[in-house]
């Protein structure tokens, strides 16, 4: 088939052509981007956290209705400890300031030498009495996990001088001492200053989230601390149970910690998995937005391009029967169509993949998105290809279908 009459006719009714060729190019560019967005959520939404089998993990969090002095309050937190660890199913237990993804907790400014002015890096700041490696089950990569000789009790009212051996995530030793090397032998201070803390790194662990999970490797700054720390009247303890009895250990560890205590308790429990459906609750709305924005477009994209198509082959019913007459099949009918919708679909294609690197690198400069791979234009436009002939083939038939007698005498 030559293209010069499809051109000649397209350059009649140009601006039809025109408006179809803008509809698919802004629909790739956002499609494209949308995708791309939502996938970028997914895997976000995803990560791991540090913690193994998170299904397998809750938190419960005692709050007594009156402030016990120092020595009452750690008394009844290592109380409240123990009746869990009593509890059928319970495989680990450890007392925690804070947990992963919960959004709630404490940050701190962690340096490489006294005499910068800002800090290197702010990390989450988890301080615990008890092993969270073994706990959440933390990969320990270099190092050791803490000795019990390290561990001290502390009084938040009184001091916030914390010891000096803490564990760090790989991905704050990276940060610190970008250069490599050891991370156990790297200086490390809380603050900035002649007064920040030197601390000793004695381990470091693979990975463990903050309680924000904030985007890139700042959701992955992290420090433990050997403490254990009184002067609210909370105890928050984080559990392991055995697997499938995680929902009968809740209930149970419940009534255990109220019968560990004559003290009235305010007794919270969740799981991890609760606290990463809360963090990740605004990027699934986000992704079903996109998902569904997306699925409109290609739904509006088809129907323009079935009107444009149903207006020519009604404004072309003579010059069909024209042909029909002078011996054109109906494959050459159909093909015309489908030749002429592809075209512009192509020069929709290509506006639209222009348009899509565009508004990609406004995302990238302004909300650092990740560049929008390959992959997705390319997908988007064969996506669009074959939006634009399933949508054409319908009035194309039917054009193809109408019987030469007919068309040469309608007016």
């Amino acid at each position: 088939m030559e293209i010069r009459p499809i051109l000649s006719a397209l350059m009649r009714s140009k601006t039809g052509a025109i408006l179809v060729a803008v509809q698919v190019a802004l629909s790739l560019a956002i499609l494209a981007n949308a995708l791309h967005i939502v996938n970028v959520r997914q895997e976000v939404a995803a990560r791991p956290s540090g913690v193994v089998a998170e299904g397998e993990v809750f938190h419960l969090l005692a709050r007594t209705l009156r402030t016990p002095e120092h020595n009452e309050e750690i008394a009844l937190q290592k109380r409240l400890a123990a009746a869990v660890r009593a509890v059928p199913g319970v495989v680990s237990v450890a007392q925690v300031s804070q947990v992963p993804l919960s959004r709630s907790g404490s940050t701190s400014g962690f340096s490489e030498n006294r005499t910068q002015k800002n800090s290197s890096a702010n990390a989450a700041v988890y301080a615990s009495p008890d092993s969270l490696i073994k706990t959440w089950g933390l990969q320990l990569i270099e190092g050791r996990d803490f000795n019990p000789a390290e561990i001290v009790d502390i009084d938040q009212n009184v001091t916030d001088e914390f010891p000096s051996q803490i564990i760090i995530t790989q991905a704050l030793a990276n940060k610190i001492k970008p250069a490599g090397g050891s991370a156990l032998g790297m200086p490390l201070f809380l603050g900035t200053g002649e007064s920040a803390q030197q601390l000793q790194v004695v381990g470091v662990i693979n990975q463990l989230q903050t309680q924000g999970a904030e985007l890139g490797e700042r959701g992955e700054f992290s420090v433990i601390y050997p403490v254990r720390l009184s002067g609210d009247g909370n105890t928050l303890l984080t559990i392991r149970t055995e697997p499938s009895q995680r929902e009968r250990v809740m209930k149970e560890a419940e009534q255990a910690v109220r019968a560990a205590t004559s003290d009235k308790l305010v007794v919270r429990i969740r799981t991890l998995d609760t606290d990463r459906d809360t963090r990740y609750r605004a990027d699934r709305a986000l992704s079903w937005m996109l998902i569904t924005v997306s699925a409109l477009l290609l739904l509006i994209t088809a129907s323009g391009i079935v009107g444009i198509a149903s207006l020519w082959v009604t404004q072309r019913r003579k010059q069909i029967g024209v042909r029909r007459a002078l011996g054109a099949r109906r494959i050459d009918i159909l093909r015309y169509f489908l030749t002429e919708n592809f075209m512009i679909t192509s020069l929709g294609v290509a506006a639209g993949v222009l348009l899509a690197l565009a508004l990609n690198q406004l995302l990238v400069s302004q909300l650092e998105m990740a560049r929008l791979p390959l992959p997705y234009l390319l997908g988007g436009a064969l996506v669009f290809w074959l939006l634009g002939l399933g949508a054409v083939y319908g009035p194309a038939w039917r054009a193809a279908s109408i019987s030469p007698a007919t068309a040469t005498r309608s007016t």
